[in-house]
Formats: structure tokens, sequence, C-alpha cells
């Protein structure tokens, strides 16, 4: 796989050694037990996968490479490059300005653009009214278009289906920067609807099967389907595609679901006519970070900390998976650890962020589950250790540990 141009300052001596480790060790990502950094009080179990991905590393080379080349131009983000608090603010401590938030809402008027601008594309892509706007005022938007190659994967497949007249079916979270530009191409070559969950999708099934009303489903829908979707008609044939960073288990289930609904209603010797067996169109580096987060619940721990922004779909499922069996906190940086008996953290289900105390056990050695979302530099996760056996006596020292995991 392609090695990229990262800023040093993202990087960690010491979990690169870990992870350099773990390739030798496993070089065919066959094992998902975690690896123990034992620093005597305190035991860290780090997950085979996290941090960056190849879509992260690809955008963050492509904005500061646009950074070195345009030093006397304006350069702009279309909105969040990626989901993580401390590379966006490194770039716009460099000069970057957003154009609009995570949400979509304008920040600074696209009027305001010039064709000698810059504009960088995010990650997660940007809706094509966008980039058609863009490209009306001059501006090369593929010059700085940091897609990551594998969302631009999902939208060849809701092309591929939407070509052949499956309406498609989006798993994702419909005010996702990437979920809106999926469904943009979606929209292009079909009809679309976003679903959040399996409860929604059991919403949706009962208008495949006629049980609710076109009224009732402007409401239940509202914003996330096509304008021009004629509800009879257009869930006759239908595929499953999904916002690639949602939890894998979900999507089957989800893909499951509506295979079984389309069964119900045409019989299972019609199903190729009505649905579309689209394979899983996760990224590798979500299926890896979540199998190996699997891999966490098989081992014993005092806690969980999961590491990333707080917007990071990705990280969240993280955390979700973790809570199913540790007391989990979800931090953005080392700093939300405040000492040995306070954390500061994310509830990330009612976006509301929580004090706890006593969050250590009083007791030796404490195990900690440490993983980080796909957006989070290493750099991040080696303060986090830091910062916690800054609160022990007697910690080995980091030389020690790495030579021991070596042995």
């Amino acid at each position: 796989m392609k090695a990229f141009n990262v800023p040093e300052f993202y990087r960690s001596p010491i979990i690169s050694k870990i992870k350099q480790y773990r390739k030798i060790q496993d070089p065919r990502k066959k094992d998902n037990s975690p690896t123990l950094l034992d620093f005597g009080a305190v035991q860290f179990l780090i997950a085979r996968h996290f941090g960056f991905c190849f879509g992260v590393e690809n955008a963050i080379e492509i904005s500061f490479k646009a950074l070195d080349e345009n030093p006397t131009k304006r350069i702009f983000l279309l909105s969040q490059m990626i989901h993580n608090p401390d590379v966006n603010n490194d770039l716009i401590n460099r000069g970057v300005q957003f154009l609009q938030d995570t949400n979509g809402n304008q920040l600074i008027p696209f009027d305001s653009l010039t064709p000698d601008d810059i504009v960088i594309i995010p990650a997660f892509g940007a809706p094509l009214n966008i980039i058609d706007l863009l490209e009306s005022k001059k501006i090369k938007t593929e010059a700085y278009n940091t897609t990551c190659p594998f969302v631009e994967r999902v939208w060849k497949k809701s092309e591929s289906i939407g070509k052949e007249n499956y309406t498609i079916i989006i798993h994702g979270k419909h005010s996702h920067e990437e979920t809106r530009s999926t469904f943009s191409r979606s929209d292009k070559h079909n009809k679309a609807i976003i679903v959040r969950d399996i409860n929604e999708s059991r919403l949706l099934s009962e208008y495949i099967l006629g049980n609710r009303s076109l009224e009732q489903f402007k409401i239940d829908f509202k914003d996330r389907y096509s304008e021009s979707l004629h509800l009879e008609l257009d869930l006759q044939r239908i595929g499953v595609i999904n916002q690639t960073t949602m939890l894998a288990s979900e999507t089957q289930e989800i893909a499951d679901f509506f295979k079984s609904v389309m069964i119900e209603k045409y019989g299972i010797e019609n199903i190729s006519n009505h649905f579309a067996d689209t394979r899983d169109t996760l990224c590798y580096a979500t299926n890896e970070n979540q199998d190996a987060t699997y891999g966490l619940l098989e081992t014993e721990a005092d806690l969980a900390i999961v590491v990333g922004g707080y917007n990071s779909s990705n990280t969240s499922h993280l955390v979700e998976l973790c809570e199913r069996k540790f007391h989990t906190y979800f931090i953005s940086s080392e700093k939300e650890i405040i000492d040995k008996n306070t954390i500061q953290h994310f509830d990330y289900p009612n976006k509301k962020h929580l004090t706890t105390s006593d969050f250590l056990p009083n007791k030796t050695p404490v195990r900690i589950i440490l993983t980080s979302g796909a957006s989070c530099p290493d750099s991040v996760i080696e303060g986090v250790i830091h910062k916690i056996n800054s609160f022990f006596t007697n910690i080995k020292s980091t030389e020690e540990v790495i030579k021991h995991l070596s042995n």
C-alpha cells in the first residue's frame, strides 16, 4: 500500500513500533487480539487496528501539498477535511478557511470566491451541485480533491445498480457529509432513500408492502428521499449501499432485512428482479477497526478509552462496541484527562459532555483498553499513554516496554 507524506508531528515513535511489530508478527491480519503494553502499574491493551487510514493519510498529504504549492493564494476547505479537531485546527492555523460546517451550513459565501482561489474537497467528497457551483466559478475542484477512494467505490456501486433501475437505499446518517455526497450521486442515477438504522428500515418496509400512505412517507422520511420518487413504482426494485463508516453488522442486517421483505412481497423465485445483492461497501479500515474492537471484547480490562473527533462516525461505532462490555470513555485527546481522578468525555448518543470522577480504579495494575478512530493521529494516542502513566509511580520506561514487546 502506498506510503503517504504525512507531517511528522502526527506520528508517534511508540505507536509506529507497535504497528510495525504487529505487521511482522501477523502479515495476513488474521489475529485481532490486542497488543499488551505492560508499564507495570498500568497495562494498555492496544487494538490490533486503529488510527489513520489510507483515505485520511491521502487527504492530509493533498491538503498540505495545497499549502506548499500555493503560498500566496487563499485556500479554502469545503468543510472539515476529516472529523478530527487536531488536524482541522492545524490547517486553520496555517490559513485554511472553511466554507461550510459539517452540516452544510454556509460559513463563507460562495459568491466571495474567485478563480484564483484554491478549494480543497474533503475526504467525504462533495455533493454534485456544490462541485458544479465551484466549477462554474472556474475553480478547479480536481486539483486538490481528497475524496477517499473507498467512498468513490460506493458511488460507483450506486451508479451501477441505479442504471439497472434499482432504487438505492443508503444506510447512513443523512446529515453526514459523506452520505449527502453519496445521495447526490445516487439521485443522479435513480431514486434514493436514506435510512439511519434497522428501525427506520422496518418503517420503510411498511411502505414497500403498501401498508402506509404517501402523506405519512413524506413526514417519516422528510429530506431523505429523491423528490421525484414514486412510492408505489420505485420501491419494486431496491438495492442497499452505505456510508462507509457505519457498523458492518448493522449494514448486513439491513440488507438481509430488505431482501426478506422483497421475498415476502414477490416470492423467492423472483427475488433477483426486485433486490440487488450488493456486496458490503464499508472501507477496509472501518472493517479492520471494528474487527479489532471485537477482539478487544474478548479480553478483560477495567475500562476502555476511545480517542477521536466527537463528530467522527467511525469512532462513535467503536465506542458503541466497547460499551457492550466496558466502562468506556470517548475523548478527543489527553487534554480531557484532567487528573488521576477526573476525566471529561463525550456522550455521543445524547451529544453532551460529561465529567466522571474516580474513572481509574484504585488498584494495580490498571488494565485499560485503548483504541482510536480512523482520523485520529498516532501522536494523540501516545499522548494519552503518557498522561495516564504520569499518575503512577514505578512506571517502566517506554524503551523497556517496547523491547519486551519485541522479544
